[in-house]
C-alpha cells in the first residue's frame, strides 16, 4: 500500500490519510477522493495532499475486518457493520464468553495490521454486549495477512463463541451446628436463590442437617435428582477429610479437587456424585460479593465442564478481593455497564401530502406489486435498528393498512399539515426511554438498503464524537441521518418542512460521513418521473 503526499492529478480514488479544512473545504480522514473533491482540493489552493492507495495484494480495511470478524464467529454472537476498519461482535444471550485464547493470539502474531481484542476468557455477559472487535490499522492490510487469518480463525471448532446459561435445577444443604442462627442459613438460601436465578437457574429445594458425616450423607441422599448440588458447611472445610467430604464420599460420591486459587473462594470443593457435580461451598459463598464460587457457578450453568485442572488455571486474575464487581447485575447492585451494541431506533416518516405528485398519495403507488411504503419499512426492518417507528398522517388508514402484522409501532401526526418536523416531534415522542439513537428515514426512499442504515450504526460512537451519521456516496449526502438522542430535545423544537437539516451545520463537529455503496441514499421519490423511473 502507497502512503504518502501526492499531486492532485493521482488523487483521484485515494483515500485521505488526515483530515483537511481550508476554506470552504471541510474533508475528514478516511474519505474516498473523488473528481469533484480534487476539483475543491484544487480550488482551495492545495498542491499535494497525504493519502493512502491500497494496491492489487491489499485488502481494504472495512473488508478485511468483516472477513476476519466472519471467521471468528461462532455460536451466540453477531456481528456489526464494518467502518474505519472496525468490526464490532456481541453476545446475542446471556451465558459465558469462551474464545480460543491460544489461537486469538496466534491470529494476532500474524501482521501488525491485524488485531483482535476481546473480553477475558468465561466472562459472563448480557445479550448485545460487545465481546470482541476485529480492527485493521492501516487503510487496507496485506491479502495474505487477512488470509492467514481467515485460516487461523477458521480452524477446528469457532474461536469466539457464547455458551448460553441453561436452566439449571439446583439443591442446596446446609449443615448446622449448635449456636448458629437460621437468620444466617436464611440468608445463604436467599443469596444462592438469586444467583441462581440471574443465570436463568432455579434453587428447587434446600435442607439442613447436622454438621456431621453420616448426617450429611442422608441428606444428600434425600436431596433428589437435580443438575447440581451445593452443600454450605457450618465449619469451614479445612482438609480432604473433613465432614463435607467424608459425608460426600460416604452418599457414593467421588472428591475430584480440594482448594482453589482464588481469594476469596479459596475453600472450594469440587466432587461428583454419579454425572451429577457436587460443590462444597467457601464460606464467602454466603456473600452476594464475587468468588471463586461464582467462576465455577458460572462455567456449570453454561454447560462447561469443570475440571480440577480448570480450577488449579485459576489462578492468574483471581485475586479478586480488591475488585468491586460482580459477574451479573444483582439487585441493589451499582455497577459500570459494559460495551454493548447501542440502542438504536428508526423513525420511518410516512405522513406527508405527496403535493408534488399531482395529486396521488406516492406512498401506496405500486411498486412490484407491493405499496412504495412497505418496500421502503421492510428495508429499515432488515436493519439492526430496533424498534421501528412510522409516522402517519395523510391517508393515515390507507398508508397504515398494508403494515398491518410488521413488527413496528404506528404513531398517527394529526399535525402533519405542520410539515415534517411535526412528524419529527411525533415519532420522537413514541420512542421508548432507553434508545441511544434514532435513524430517520423518509417514507418516499425505497432504495436504501438495510446495509446503509447498519452502517451508519457502525459508524455511531458518541465516545469518539460521532454522534450524527450521514451517509456519502462520491462524497454526496443523503438519507437517512441518525441522530444521538443527546439532540432529541432540539429536533422537537423545529418547525416547518426542513426536518432535522438545520442541525447539521449548527453541530458540524459531530458530523461523521458515512461512504456507502448505495446510491439510494440519494433517491426519493418526489415526483411523477421519478415514480416511474422506480417502477421501470
Amino acid at each position: 500500500m502507497f502512503f504518502g503526499p501526492l499531486p492532485l492529478r493521482e488523487l483521484e480514488g485515494a483515500i485521505l490519510a488526515h483530515s483537511v479544512r481550508r476554506g470552504s473545504v471541510s474533508f475528514k480522514k478516511g474519505r474516498v477522493l473523488s473528481a469533484e473533491d480534487v476539483t475543491a482540493l484544487r480550488d482551495a489552493g492545495l498542491t499535494t495532499v497525504t493519502v493512502a492507495k491500497p494496491g492489487p495484494d491489499d485488502v481494504g480495511e472495512d473488508a478485511a475486518a468483516a472477513r476476519i470478524a466472519a471467521a471468528l464467529k461462532g455460536q451466540e454472537i453477531t456481528i456489526g457493520a464494518a467502518f474505519t476498519g472496525r468490526v464490532n461482535l456481541f453476545a446475542e444471550s446471556r451465558g459465558l464468553f469462551v474464545p480460543d485464547v491460544e489461537r486469538i493470539c496466534a491470529l494476532n502474531l500474524i501482521d501488525e495490521s491485524v488485531t483482535v481484542a476481546t473480553l477475558p476468557a468465561f466472562a459472563a455477559v448480557e445479550p448485545g454486549q460487545m465481546v470482541a472487535t476485529v480492527k485493521i490499522i492501516p487503510f487496507a492490510a496485506p491479502r495474505g495477512a487477512v488470509e492467514g487469518a481467515e485460516v487461523e480463525a477458521s480452524a477446528g471448532m469457532p474461536a469466539l463463541r457464547v455458551a448460553p446459561f441453561r436452566p439449571l435445577t439446583a439443591a442446596l444443604i446446609q449443615t448446622r451446628l449448635p449456636g448458629v442462627k437460621d437468620s444466617v442459613l436464611d440468608k445463604t438460601v436467599s443469596v444462592t436463590r438469586e444467583r441462581l436465578e440471574v443465570m436463568g437457574g432455579r434453587l428447587v429445594r434446600d435442607s439442613r442437617c447436622y454438621h456431621g458425616e453420616a448426617a450429611l450423607a442422608d441428606a444428600i441422599a434425600a436431596a433428589g435428582r437435580v443438575d447440581l448440588l451445593l452443600i454450605a458447611g457450618a465449619s469451614a472445610i479445612t482438609d480432604r477429610r473433613d465432614v463435607l467430604p467424608s459425608g460426600i464420599e460416604r452418599a457414593g460420591g467421588v472428591i475430584e479437587h480440594f482448594g482453589m486459587p482464588v481469594d476469596p473462594g479459596n475453600l472450594l470443593l469440587l466432587a461428583r456424585i454419579g454425572e451429577t457435580p457436587v460443590l462444597g461451598l467457601p464460606g464467602c459463598a454466603r456473600s452476594p460479593k464475587l468468588n471463586g464460587f461464582d467462576w465455577v457457578l458460572q462455567r456449570i450453568a453454561a454447560g462447561i465442564p469443570v475440571t480440577r485442572t480448570d480450577v488449579m488455571r485459576m489462578g492468574v486474575g483471581g485475586l479478586l478481593a480488591e475488585i468491586p464487581s460482580r459477574p451479573l447485575p444483582r439487585s441493589g447492585a451499582v455497577a459500570v455497564e459494559p460495551p454493548r451494541a447501542p440502542r438504536i431506533a428508526a423513525l420511518v416518516l410516512a405522513a406527508g401530502r405527496s403535493s408534488r405528485m399531482g395529486g396521488s398519495n406516492k406512498l401506496l403507488a405500486d411498486v412490484g406489486g407491493e405499496p412504495l411504503v412497505v418496500r421502503t419499512v421492510e428495508s429499515v426492518l432488515a436493519s439492526q435498528a430496533k424498534p421501528v417507528v412510522v409516522v402517519t398522517g395523510h391517508m393515515a388508514e390507507a398508508v397504515s393498512a398494508p403494515l398491518a402484522g410488521r413488527p413496528l409501532t404506528i404513531v398517527h401526526n394529526p399535525s402533519f399539515t405542520d410539515g415534517l418536523s411535526a412528524s419529527l416531534r411525533a415519532g420522537l415522542a413514541a420512542l421508548p426511554a432507553d434508545v441511544d439513537g434514532v435513524v430517520v428515514c423518509l417514507g418516499d426512499m425505497p432504495r436504501v438498503t438495510p446495509q446503509a442504515i447498519d452502517r451508519l450504526i457502525a459508524a455511531y460512537n458518541p465516545l469518539e464524537g460521532r454522534t450524527v451519521c450521514v451517509p456519502t456516496v462520491h462524497g454526496k449526502r443523503g438519507n437517512p441521518v441518525l441522530w444521538d438522542r443527546g439532540f432529541f430535545t432540539e429536533m422537537a423544537k423545529l418547525s416547518g418542512d426542513a426536518g432535522a437539516k438545520t442541525l447539521l451545520a449548527t453541530h458540524a463537529d459531530q458530523v461523521i460521513e458515512v461512504p456507502v455503496e448505495d446510491g439510494g441514499i440519494l433517491y426519493d421519490v418526489d415526483t411523477p418521473e421519478l415514480l416511474a423511473e422506480l417502477r421501470g
